[in-house]
């Protein structure tokens, strides 16, 4: 496939893209400023109350509404007797960014269903105006439905194709690929200046407990509340100054002098050093997924293009010459008179 096809295919591979549901949450790496903090989870929805007794009779007791199991595509609103049923709130959460399309239906449940109700509300006031007889209408119409199709055929095709056997055979081909990277273990000590750093190895020189030492005086809450506890991390995972110092560093060796970073001086102790575990499969899925549906989509699309008559008209509508223009050449400097002899 020639580069000029590519960038033309980036609407369609996007759309493979789109029909990945699996993603990994996000991360970020450890530095010494501290560590990320767990995102809130939604709350569900409070269960419906039972519906108000008849005037004149005792109200029954309020009781939490539990779908028959047997039900599987409940009726979930009504909009001038028109139902709405569970499976559109589960259609229509595709179409929702990728962030809600992963949450529960019940996070999202009371949002999406006032915009069912919306959309049904003009769907109806719709076809009481015949709008489906408007030429633009129809011409819309088609080019959605179209794009349902393109849409339906990549993730029927990413379903059938990128198997589970395949994505295992492309994370052990990757781990081939990725070379082992050394990895230490180290504690560290934030302080605003360079004299108190100092100050500080002195005392763990005289034999004062590190991990005390982080928890009293490190500006570097999170990991002071740990002993100065920093984990394990590669060197592409810190501000240079420190991993360099880490890095030097023997195992249970202290840092002989205050290491400068962009967030103060650091008082760095090397607790292990190992070469890194290759990432779990389920860290690479998500990554590995997309590489397999973009490819399988490509190759599709290389296999129908190949077995078909494909003619490009100009933007009025008329046949290109197919006679290629001549390129203009820039015109040439003036000749330089000849030197004179002497």
């Amino acid at each position: 496939m020639s580069h000029r096809q590519r960038p033309l295919r980036l609407f369609v591979l996007s759309c493979a893209a789109a029909a990945l549901a699996a993603s990994a949450s996000a991360q970020q790496p450890a530095n010494p400023q501290g560590q990320a903090q767990p995102q809130a989870q939604p709350k569900p929805p409070a269960a419906p109350a039972a519906p108000a007794a008849p005037a004149g009779q005792a109200k029954p007791p309020v009781q939490a509404v539990q779908p028959s199991p047997a039900l599987k595509d409940p009726v979930v609103a009504t909009v001038n007797g028109q139902p709405i049923r569970l499976s559109e709130l589960e259609v229509a959460q595709q179409s929702l960014p990728q962030q809600y399309r992963n949450m529960p239906l019940q996070a999202v449940f009371p949002a999406l269903l006032d915009r069912i109700v919306d959309s049904k509300l003009v769907v109806q006031e719709g076809k009481k105006n015949k709008v489906t007889d408007d030429p633009a209408f129809k011409k819309r119409m088609a080019f959605v439905e179209d794009q349902v199709m393109q849409d339906f055929w990549i993730q029927r095709e990413i379903a059938r194709q990128v198997t589970a056997e395949k994505l295992q055979k492309r994370y052990e081909e990757r781990l081939k690929q990725m070379p082992a990277e050394e990895e230490v273990h180290a504690r560290h000590i934030l302080v605003s200046t360079e004299d108190e750093a100092k100050a500080l190895i002195a005392e763990l020189k005289k034999g004062a407990a590190f991990d005390k030492l982080a928890k009293e005086k490190s500006t570097d809450k999170a990991s002071g509340a740990e002993g100065g506890d920093l984990g394990w991390f590669k060197k592409s995972d810190m501000v240079k100054e420190f991993a360099d110092a880490a890095f030097n560093l023997k195992k249970d060796e202290l840092s002989e002098t205050p290491v400068k970073t962009q967030f103060g001086y650091h008082v760095i102790k090397l607790e292990d050093r190992r070469k890194a575990p290759p990432p779990a499969f389920e860290e690479m899925a998500d990554q590995l997924r997309e590489e397999l549906a973009r490819e399988v989509i490509t190759a599709h699309l290389d296999q129908l293009r190949s077995g078909a008559k494909i003619e490009k008209f100009a933007m009025d509508g008329s046949k290109p010459d197919p006679t290629p223009a001549p390129v203009a050449k820039p015109p040439g400097a003036a000749p330089t008179a000849p030197a004179p002899k002497q």
